[in-house]
This record gives C-alpha cells, sequence and structure tokens, in this order.
C-alpha cells in the first residue's frame, strides 16, 4: 500500500542498497562467516589501520560528550596537507554526505542535476531527494565520463542547470579522467553551475595518474571536491569523508549539515590514519598486486574487463543480461560477495573489490569451478 504521507518525489526514491554483509549471508546459506569472503563493497582488506584504532580507543573514553561540531583538529590536520584554509573543509558523515549537501545547497523542483550513466547510484539518489530533475548523459564507448557529452547538456538546459556529478575514479566502472579533460571541462562551465568532483578512489592513482585537484579549487570558487576515509584508509565503518571548496560554498554546505555530522571516534581516527602514510603505502601496493591477480585470471578465462583506477574490477562474466545475476547468486552460495551491477545498467557484469592474495584466490577458484559448469 502506497502511503498518502510523503512528497511524490520522494516515494519516487529507490533505496541505496549496499554489498550484503557477511552475517546476512551466512545465516541465507547456512555458511561460516569466518569462511565468507567479501570483495563487494569495495573496502580496504587490510581494514582498520592499528594508529586509527589506538586513537579511537583514546577518544573513547569521552564518548559522554558530543563530538567537535567544528572538527577543529582534523579539520587543522586536513588544512595543513592540503594547503587550504580550514574555513575551506567541511566534515561529513561520510563522503555521500558531502555529495547530499551539495544538491540541497543548490538545487530545487524545477532544476536540473547532470551526471553520468554508470556513474555512483548516490547522485540520481541525492537528485531525487531535493525534487530536482537527474539528466543521465551517455558514457563513452569503455563505460566511462563523457565531459563535452555532459557539457553539451549543461548547455542545453539553460539556466535550470545547477549541478554536475563527476567521479574519478568512477565507481563501478573505474574509469579514469586525465586532468587536461578535467580542467578543460572546469573552464568551460558556466560559473553558476556547481561541479562536484567525487574523487572517493583518489589514493588509488598512480603516479602517472595522479593531478592537483586542490589547485582546481583555487581557481574555481564553483567547485567542490569531494574526499573519503572509507577506502585507501579503511575506515568505512566510522562513516567520514570531507569537501574541499572556496569559503562561500563551505558556508551554504554548513548551514544546511547536521550539527555532530561527524562523530568523536571517526574524527580521531580520521586524524591518526590521514597521517598514517606507511598504512596508505601499503595499501597501494596490495591493491596493485590484487588488481593484476585478478585481470590475469580473467585473461586466462577470455573474459573481459574494465581497465580499473580504483580498488575494484568490472568484469564481464555472460552475454545475456541474467548473467552477472546468475553468477552472483552461485557465488553467494560459495560464500564469496561480489557486487551485481544490474542497477547502474550493467547486468552481464560484476564488481569485484580487490582484496587480500587469499581472498582474491578464492574467487578466482569460485568463478573458474562455476564457468567451468556452465
Amino acid at each position: 500500500m502506497t502511503s498518502k504521507l510523503g512528497l511524490k518525489h520522494i516515494q519516487a526514491i529507490a533505496p541505496y542498497i549496499g554489498g550484503r554483509p557477511i552475517s546476512e549471508v551466512a545465516r541465507e546459506y547456512g555458511l561460516d562467516e569466518g569462511k565468507i569472503v567479501k570483495l563487494a563493497s569495495n573496502e580496504n582488506p587490510l581494514g582498520m589501520p592499528q594508529s586509527a584504532k589506538d586513537a579511537m580507543l583514546k577518544a573513547a573514553s569521552d564518548l559522554g560528550r558530543y563530538p567537535d561540531s567544528n572538527g577543529f583538529e582534523l579539520k587543522n590536520v586536513l588544512a595543513a596537507r592540503l594547503g587550504v584554509p580550514t574555513d575551506w573543509i567541511t566534515l561529513g558523515n561520510g563522503s555521500n554526505d558531502i555529495l547530499e549537501l551539495a544538491a540541497r545547497a543548490v538545487a530545487q523542483t524545477g532544476d536540473e542535476v547532470i551526471f553520468s550513466k554508470h556513474a555512483f547510484a548516490v547522485y540520481p539518489l541525492a537528485t531525487q531527494a531535493v525534487g530536482a530533475k537527474a539528466i543521465e548523459v551517455a558514457a563513452t564507448a569503455m563505460y566511462g565520463h563523457d565531459l563535452p557529452a555532459m557539457l553539451a547538456a549543461v548547455k542545453a538546459s539553460g539556466d535550470k542547470a545547477k549541478l554536475v556529478f563527476v567521479a574519478n575514479p568512477n565507481n563501478p566502472t573505474g574509469s579514469y579522467l586525465t586532468a587536461k579533460e578535467i580542467e578543460a571541462f572546469l573552464l568551460a562551465v558556466p560559473s553558476d553551475v556547481l561541479v562536484v568532483l567525487d574523487e572517493a578512489y583518489n589514493e588509488y592513482l598512480t603516479p602517472e595518474q595522479r593531478y592537483d585537484a586542490i589547485a582546481w579549487v583555487k581557481r574555481f570558487p564553483n567547485m567542490i571536491l569531494s574526499r573519503s576515509f572509507s577506502k585507501a584508509y579503511g575506515l568505512a565503518g566510522l562513516r567520514i569523508g570531507y569537501g574541499v571548496a572556496q569559503p562561500a560554498l563551505t558556508d551554504l554546505l554548513n548551514r544546511i549539515r547536521q550539527p555532530f555530522n561527524v562523530n568523536s571516534l571517526a574524527q580521531a581516527a580520521a586524524i591518526a590514519a590521514f597521517q598514517d602514510t606507511e598504512f596508505l603505502q601499503q595499501g597501494f601496493e596490495l591493491n596493485r598486486a590484487g588488481y593484476e591477480q585478478l585481470t590475469q585470471a580473467f585473461d586466462e578465462l577470455h573474459l573481459a574487463y574494465l581497465p580499473s583506477a580504483g580498488n575494484f574490477v568490472l568484469v564481464q562474466v555472460g552475454e545475456d543480461d541474467q548473467a552477472g545475476a546468475r553468477i552472483n547468486l552461485a557465488l553467494l552460495k560459495r560464500g564469496i560477495i561480489v557486487r551485481p551491477v544490474g542497477n547502474y545498467g550493467l547486468p552481464q557484469w560484476l564488481r569485484i573489490s580487490i582484496g587480500l592474495p587469499e581472498e582474491n584466490a578464492a574467487f578466482i577458484d569460485a568463478l573458474k569451478d562455476i564457468l567451468a559448469q556452465k
């Protein structure tokens, strides 16, 4: 029964569905939790760094008090590394929070929000939540962002376009945009249209791929840079991210964000993790090795996959539109959790998060067995 309560654009939202928890899969298929491999949510297979655990436990002694709503210490650590004033930084309950705040700050019913097909599922959700119209632009042949086409959509909308989401690297496809492509886009977008550059996987870029996004924030007052502590820093369960923008934009975000939106444990852990360069490098190297392990197996199995700049690989597991769901179910029954991406318009594909070597191997063995039985 449809409730008579609620706005129509809210009722139309299909809720975000995350990767399935290990405990849920264990219950459903009668499996031992300890033997289940989860490669579904792009989490850091190393878990949380010890430095962050220690900082979090220390902060736990004062949980009877509210967290610092302004995040003074964390903002200072971020500002020192990034080279911006602290009032250019907004803390979020995960980087999702930053994306949603951006939509709430600039868009409403009658406006348009532009993003690429096969881009992060939160973009259309954030758009629908504010009653704006989602403009999904066709992706490139390699399932990446077509920035010229997105720019054309901005210009075609007249004054209706208020926000553009650009993910680099993109989830779930792993596609990568060069600095030259992004800068050309920023230069061409009208100054009254907000561009959110979503860099949740930025730390996994190779040295050759990296660029100075902070320099763009300093040049373009209509840009927000969004980053996360959930992936490379291993803090997914604490939900913390941040945005960087010029003060006029951060002022807007702070007017609408929830008070105390980032808890004390998350702030303490993020301060430690952000400064733990050894852990970050270890995770980067593990990810590159895991990428080679997975893609070599896909080559041996003659499976198509997309080059990825993130900590996951998108692989095509069949030709029919039931292939992704079918192989996913077979993997679940073997205790391997991956991510079907039919909701992204990619029903023939699965997204595989890069895990520990033994986790990757368990997935590869299970996949080989399943494909051999077809």
